[in-house]
């Protein structure tokens, strides 16, 4: 893998710390800031971990990045469903367009955001360990 630099690892941690306060600040009751600290801190954790590249030959570890890949995706659409769990953007459109009305729009919007932030993190999680334990195997055969 390719090393960042320090300014892109200092933006990675920034990008990290704001989503634990962002969710944090939701959870806590700050409901209309925390979405915008967390989707300013998913952008910054994802975009940098998407410029972080494997030019290597090993299928594990690009396997492994595009479960990564798809972990950043999962935190930004977290961010989407944090902004519209705060704010009901979509609810006059669940209304007007009779798609079941209210019990639709709780059963597929309200909330979800934390759905989408497990589900991300579990996969960061997981990519995470096994690329670390692949590029250790990867530089012993070496």
């Amino acid at each position: 893998m390719r090393e960042l630099s320090k300014q892109q690892s200092i933006l990675f941690l920034i990008g990290a710390v704001l989503m634990v306060v962002g969710a944090g600040m939701y959870v806590f009751g700050v409901q209309k800031v925390a979405p915008w600290v967390f989707t300013v801190g998913a952008f910054l954790f994802a975009s940098i971990q998407m410029m972080q590249r494997y030019e290597g030959n090993n299928l594990a570890i690009k396997r492994l990045r595009r479960i990564m890949i798809l972990g950043d995706v999962l935190f930004l659409l977290a961010a989407l469903f944090m902004v519209e769990n705060a704010y009901h953007l979509l609810l006059p459109l669940f209304l007007k367009f009779g798609m079941g009305g209210y019990n639709a729009y709780v059963t597929y919007i309200h909330n979800n955001w934390v759905v989408f932030l497990l589900v991300a993190a579990m996969l960061e999680l997981y990519s995470t360990h096994r690329i670390s334990n692949e590029l250790d195997r990867e530089a012993k055969k070496r």
